[in-house]
């Protein structure tokens, strides 16, 4: 079974190695959840950073998700143009204060249960030891030494 089409991962890649599968159903499945919900992987992690009313700023976002600073610059910046995040200067220093307007909480709920769906529709073409067993097999190669 193809994860993705041949253009995108040359066959003699995908022959050997566990790594680029892992990745290429990865990527697979990240598309086209992008495509679905049209939010990227980038904006759903800052919106996810920013649930429960918390109030951060850029760089303490980054940080938490090990994102390069100016992506996440251009992200909040897309976010705010949207009305889907608010920025508040802070009264002390040059930060800029991010959080979630209502507009960007109803958005990242629709995304989360867009997710959710995906993931329950896995769930079901699967039987619960390849469940299992694929969720063991994960953990060891998350947990693997290199």
């Amino acid at each position: 079974m193809n994860i993705v089409p041949e253009k995108e991962v040359p066959k003699d890649i995908l022959k050997d190695s566990v790594l680029a599968h892992i990745a290429a159903a990865y990527f697979s499945a990240g598309k086209r959840l992008e495509r679905k919900t049209r939010c990227s992987a980038t904006r759903g992690f800052i919106l996810s950073t920013l649930r429960g009313g918390a109030t951060l700023n850029q760089n303490q976002i980054a940080t938490l998700l090990g994102l390069d600073r100016t992506v996440v610059h251009r992200a909040i910046k897309s976010l705010a143009q949207e009305g889907l995040v608010s920025e508040r200067r802070a009264k002390s220093g040059r930060a800029i204060h991010i959080q979630l307007t209502p507009k960007g909480s109803t958005y990242r709920d629709r995304v989360i249960k867009a997710r959710m769906a995906a993931d329950e529709s896995i769930r079901h073409q699967l039987t619960s030891d390849e469940s299992a067993t694929l969720l063991r097999l994960l953990k060891l190669i998350a947990e693997s030494e290199f």
